[in-house]
Protein backbone atom coordinates (compact mmCIF):
# COMPACT_ATOMS: atom_id res chain seq x y z
CA UNK A 1 0.00 0.00 0.00
CA UNK A 2 1.42 3.47 -1.15
CA UNK A 3 2.43 5.24 2.14
CA UNK A 4 0.50 8.07 1.63
CA UNK A 5 -2.90 6.20 1.46
CA UNK A 6 -1.65 4.61 4.41
CA UNK A 7 -1.03 7.90 6.30
CA UNK A 8 -4.37 8.43 5.50
CA UNK A 9 -6.28 5.75 7.01
CA UNK A 10 -4.18 6.18 10.01
CA UNK A 11 -5.26 10.15 10.21
CA UNK A 12 -8.83 9.16 10.18
CA UNK A 13 -8.49 6.98 13.22
CA UNK A 14 -6.58 9.23 15.39
CA UNK A 15 -8.36 12.53 14.60
CA UNK A 16 -11.60 10.34 15.57
CA UNK A 17 -10.22 9.99 18.93
CA UNK A 18 -8.36 13.61 19.39
CA UNK A 19 -8.40 16.38 17.02
CA UNK A 20 -4.68 17.47 16.38
CA UNK A 21 -3.65 20.74 15.10
CA UNK A 22 -2.43 20.26 11.66
CA UNK A 23 1.12 21.10 12.42
CA UNK A 24 1.08 17.95 15.33
CA UNK A 25 -0.33 16.07 13.12
CA UNK A 26 2.03 16.64 9.98
CA UNK A 27 4.99 16.01 12.80
CA UNK A 28 3.01 12.82 13.89
CA UNK A 29 2.75 11.26 10.36
CA UNK A 30 6.39 12.09 9.55
CA UNK A 31 8.27 9.92 12.44
CA UNK A 32 6.52 6.73 10.63
CA UNK A 33 8.20 4.48 7.70
CA UNK A 34 7.23 1.32 5.84
CA UNK A 35 7.64 -2.06 6.92
CA UNK A 36 7.32 -5.38 5.74
CA UNK A 37 7.53 -9.03 7.44
CA UNK A 38 6.93 -12.69 6.58
CA UNK A 39 4.62 -14.86 7.66
CA UNK A 40 5.90 -16.38 11.36
CA UNK A 41 7.95 -13.68 12.19
CA UNK A 42 8.97 -12.65 15.52
CA UNK A 43 8.61 -9.26 15.63
CA UNK A 44 8.86 -9.00 19.45
CA UNK A 45 10.40 -11.61 21.98
CA UNK A 46 10.15 -12.44 25.67
CA UNK A 47 12.62 -10.55 27.51
CA UNK A 48 13.46 -8.21 24.73
CA UNK A 49 12.46 -4.85 25.12
CA UNK A 50 9.79 -3.68 22.24
CA UNK A 51 11.11 -0.70 20.36
CA UNK A 52 8.33 -0.19 17.71
CA UNK A 53 5.06 0.89 17.42
CA UNK A 54 3.06 -0.36 14.51
CA UNK A 55 0.02 0.46 12.43
CA UNK A 56 -1.16 -2.61 10.63
CA UNK A 57 -1.68 -2.17 6.82
CA UNK A 58 -2.00 -5.58 5.85
CA UNK A 59 -1.74 -9.05 7.22
CA UNK A 60 -2.71 -11.02 10.96
CA UNK A 61 -0.40 -11.07 13.98
CA UNK A 62 -0.65 -12.32 17.62
CA UNK A 63 0.56 -11.29 20.99
CA UNK A 64 1.09 -14.56 23.08
CA UNK A 65 2.28 -16.15 26.23
CA UNK A 66 4.65 -19.03 26.05
CA UNK A 67 4.51 -20.94 29.00
CA UNK A 68 7.38 -22.66 30.89
CA UNK A 69 6.07 -25.91 30.43
CA UNK A 70 5.34 -25.10 26.18
CA UNK A 71 1.82 -23.84 26.43
CA UNK A 72 0.81 -20.76 24.77
CA UNK A 73 -1.79 -18.15 25.59
CA UNK A 74 -2.93 -15.69 22.56
CA UNK A 75 -3.40 -12.42 24.34
CA UNK A 76 -4.44 -10.12 21.24
CA UNK A 77 -4.80 -10.21 17.63
CA UNK A 78 -4.23 -7.42 15.43
CA UNK A 79 -4.84 -6.94 11.76
CA UNK A 80 -5.69 -4.04 9.04
CA UNK A 81 -6.03 -0.52 10.30
CA UNK A 82 -5.33 -1.28 13.86
CA UNK A 83 -2.40 -0.35 15.90
CA UNK A 84 0.01 -3.58 16.85
CA UNK A 85 3.16 -4.00 19.48
CA UNK A 86 3.45 -4.99 22.85
CA UNK A 87 2.28 -1.85 24.34
CA UNK A 88 3.02 -2.20 27.57
CA UNK A 89 6.67 -2.94 27.07
CA UNK A 90 6.54 -0.11 24.58
CA UNK A 91 5.28 2.45 26.85
CA UNK A 92 7.45 1.49 30.03
CA UNK A 93 10.58 0.13 27.39
CA UNK A 94 11.20 -2.65 30.28
CA UNK A 95 11.21 -6.35 28.66
CA UNK A 96 8.37 -7.67 27.31
CA UNK A 97 6.36 -10.77 29.07
CA UNK A 98 5.13 -12.07 25.57
CA UNK A 99 6.20 -12.72 22.21
CA UNK A 100 4.33 -10.88 18.69
CA UNK A 101 4.50 -12.74 15.74
CA UNK A 102 3.03 -12.19 11.86
CA UNK A 103 0.84 -15.17 11.24
CA UNK A 104 0.68 -14.04 7.75
CA UNK A 105 3.08 -11.68 5.46
CA UNK A 106 2.35 -8.33 6.75
CA UNK A 107 3.05 -4.91 6.04
CA UNK A 108 2.93 -2.03 8.25
CA UNK A 109 3.84 1.54 9.20
CA UNK A 110 6.13 1.63 12.67
CA UNK A 111 7.61 4.55 14.28
CA UNK A 112 10.01 4.22 17.29
CA UNK A 113 9.85 4.85 20.81
CA UNK A 114 11.59 8.03 21.21
CA UNK A 115 10.04 9.55 18.27
CA UNK A 116 6.61 8.82 20.46
CA UNK A 117 7.87 9.76 23.17
CA UNK A 118 9.04 13.24 21.89
CA UNK A 119 5.93 14.20 20.84
CA UNK A 120 4.14 13.31 23.84
CA UNK A 121 6.90 15.44 25.77
CA UNK A 122 5.69 18.58 23.15
CA UNK A 123 2.08 18.32 22.80
CA UNK A 124 -0.47 18.10 24.89
CA UNK A 125 -3.04 17.28 22.26
CA UNK A 126 -1.05 14.29 21.50
CA UNK A 127 -1.03 13.13 25.15
CA UNK A 128 -5.01 13.95 24.63
CA UNK A 129 -4.72 11.54 21.89
CA UNK A 130 -2.28 8.65 23.88
CA UNK A 131 -4.18 9.05 26.93
CA UNK A 132 -7.77 8.70 25.69
CA UNK A 133 -6.02 5.37 23.26
CA UNK A 134 -4.99 3.77 26.26
CA UNK A 135 -8.56 4.73 27.83
CA UNK A 136 -10.43 2.93 25.08
CA UNK A 137 -7.57 0.23 25.12
CA UNK A 138 -8.10 -0.51 29.04
CA UNK A 139 -11.96 -0.52 28.52
CA UNK A 140 -11.33 -3.47 26.02
CA UNK A 141 -8.89 -5.45 28.64
CA UNK A 142 -11.05 -5.27 31.28
CA UNK A 143 -13.97 -6.25 29.30
CA UNK A 144 -12.58 -9.14 27.86
CA UNK A 145 -11.16 -9.99 31.19
CA UNK A 146 -14.86 -10.50 32.54
CA UNK A 147 -15.42 -12.60 29.44
CA UNK A 148 -12.06 -14.81 30.41
CA UNK A 149 -13.68 -14.98 34.06
CA UNK A 150 -17.37 -15.28 33.75
CA UNK A 151 -18.31 -16.54 30.60
CA UNK A 152 -19.33 -20.02 29.55
CA UNK A 153 -17.21 -21.57 25.96
CA UNK A 154 -20.62 -20.64 24.12
CA UNK A 155 -20.98 -17.08 25.54
CA UNK A 156 -17.24 -16.84 24.35
CA UNK A 157 -17.74 -18.07 21.43
CA UNK A 158 -20.99 -15.67 21.17
CA UNK A 159 -19.12 -12.75 22.54
CA UNK A 160 -16.18 -12.93 19.18
CA UNK A 161 -18.24 -13.36 16.63
CA UNK A 162 -20.41 -10.65 17.24
CA UNK A 163 -17.59 -8.20 17.86
CA UNK A 164 -15.32 -9.79 15.60
CA UNK A 165 -17.25 -12.16 13.12
CA UNK A 166 -14.35 -11.44 10.26
CA UNK A 167 -11.84 -13.38 12.64
CA UNK A 168 -13.34 -16.52 11.34
CA UNK A 169 -11.94 -16.19 8.19
CA UNK A 170 -8.32 -13.99 8.78
CA UNK A 171 -7.32 -16.50 11.89
CA UNK A 172 -6.36 -19.87 11.77
CA UNK A 173 -9.08 -21.40 14.70
CA UNK A 174 -6.63 -22.79 16.71
CA UNK A 175 -5.04 -19.39 17.81
CA UNK A 176 -8.75 -18.64 17.93
CA UNK A 177 -9.45 -20.98 20.66
CA UNK A 178 -6.45 -20.44 22.81
CA UNK A 179 -7.83 -16.17 22.52
CA UNK A 180 -11.02 -17.70 24.22
CA UNK A 181 -9.56 -19.92 26.57
CA UNK A 182 -10.86 -23.04 25.47
CA UNK A 183 -10.15 -26.27 24.22
CA UNK A 184 -9.46 -26.62 20.26
CA UNK A 185 -12.34 -29.40 20.09
CA UNK A 186 -14.93 -27.23 22.02
CA UNK A 187 -13.91 -24.52 19.60
CA UNK A 188 -14.86 -27.13 16.62
CA UNK A 189 -17.96 -27.78 18.50
CA UNK A 190 -18.92 -24.37 18.69
CA UNK A 191 -18.50 -23.23 14.87
CA UNK A 192 -20.50 -26.09 14.14
CA UNK A 193 -23.57 -25.64 16.35
CA UNK A 194 -23.59 -21.51 17.82
CA UNK A 195 -25.30 -19.14 15.27
CA UNK A 196 -26.10 -15.30 15.97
Amino acid sequence: METMLALDHLKKIILAIQPLQDNVWNEFASIWKPYEAKRKTLLTKAGETERYLYFVLDGVQRGFYAHDDGREATIVFTYAFSFSGIADSFLLQQPSRFFLETLTASSFLRTEYKQVNNLLQRYPDFQACMFKSLSFTFAGVLERQIELQCFSAEEKFRALLKRSPHVLNLIPHKYLASYLGIDATNFSKLLGTVRL
